[in-house]
């Protein structure tokens, strides 16, 4: 069983990312948003209707871009990780 050293560099990565999802949790609404100025005008002259609009046209322009991105990025790892595991196996049953 492989134990795990609290100065390995994958505890610390994982420590950085714990924190930087949890700072990006806690951020503020606003701060992620671009306010664009025909966006602005639009929502302010128009009712709940269009106001409701706007947000679900938001959700479906970036909602598949980062699924795609999430799903692009795991598949790289799982194939870097299998390419290691590869290297690793053959580099073992060598006797020289």
């Amino acid at each position: 069983m492989k134990r795990f050293n609290q100065n390995s560099p994958s505890c610390v990565r994982r420590l950085l990312l714990g924190l930087f999802l949890l700072l990006a949790i806690a951020a503020p609404i606003p701060a992620f948003s671009q306010s664009c100025a025909l966006c602005y005008t639009q929502a302010a002259s128009s009712g709940s209707k269009m106001i409701q609009a706007l947000r679900s046209g938001i959700l479906i322009l970036i909602i598949p871009p980062t699924l795609g991105s999430v799903g692009l990025i795991l598949l790289v790892h799982r194939r870097t990780n299998q390419i290691r595991r590869d290297i690793d196996s053959n580099e073992r049953g060598q006797d020289w």
